[in-house]
């Protein structure tokens, strides 16, 4: 009769059990969670956007002290008094990297990136700021635990406006030292508007770098994306997916 009422009573708790779990929320999937309650999602813009900024200051830092026969110091005065900037780097031989690849010479840029628009210092410095929180929201809003891609590209994006930003902010004025490409002429005949026929005609920095590679990054995130999310509509929370179901 004891037996009886065990079996009985462990029917009933299990019903119970049944009913609970059937009543209660799933619990996310860490997939699912968005990136701002992700430390890994934490992490990983953290620590690529110190080490991308780090990347970008300490090569301008080394480049305007080892590629011209004497350091290149630059303040911010004399870029404000200067009628151009060229006067400010002295003659310097360029150094070729690699021939018809990557060459290092120093600029001095006040535009935005390529040199557009220049002396709009604090409409870039106001404009950096908002795409740096636009970035933010992204992280936050856009991405999930399990967007590695897009928070490295996030980061990354963040990294160069930080690094121009930084430029912006202590010498009025953008510090360039990379020209990819050099040499390398347009096909056709074909020019740019301001008439330059190089591919590449300009000279940028390791930000430069990191801004273009974040939105290329940004945009092939958001093109897998919507496939992403259609395989995971399509999948059950026990890992099967409809079809496989019907």
């Amino acid at each position: 009769m004891g037996a009886v009422l065990d079996r009985g009573g462990a029917s009933a708790r299990a019903a119970r059990r049944g009913a609970v779990s059937e009543t209660a929320p799933a619990r996310p999937h860490h997939a699912d969670i968005p990136a701002w309650r992700s430390r890994s999602g934490w992490a990983i813009l953290l620590i690529v956007t110190v080490l991308a900024l780090a990347g970008d200051l300490a090569s301008k830092w080394a480049a305007f002290r080892t590629i011209a026969p004497d350091p290149v110091v630059i303040t911010k005065p004399e870029v404000l008094s200067a009628d151009q900037l060229g006067y400010l780097i002295p003659a310097h031989d360029v150094v070729t990297v690699v021939p018809h690849g990557l060459e290092l010479t120093l600029v001095l840029n006040e535009g935005a990136v390529f040199g557009m628009a220049a002396g709009q210092t604090w409409f870039f410095v106001a404009f950096t700021v908002v795409a740096l929180g636009f970035c933010c929201w992204m992280f936050a809003s856009w991405t999930h635990a399990r967007d590695r891609v897009a928070h490295v590209a996030i980061a990354l994006v963040l990294a160069g406006g930080l690094g121009n930003l930084y430029d912006r902010l202590m010498f009025a004025c953008v510090r360039d030292f990379l020209h990819f490409l050099p040499g390398v002429h347009l096909p056709f005949g074909l020019a740019w508007p301001g008439g330059e026929t190089e591919v590449w005609p300009y000279v940028s920095n390791v930000a430069d770098a990191e801004l273009i590679v974040g939105i290329a990054l940004l945009i092939w995130f958001s093109l897998r994306a919507p496939a992403h999310a259609k395989a995971d509509d399509e999948r059950k929370p026990d890992g099967t997916s409809d079809a496989s179901a019907a």
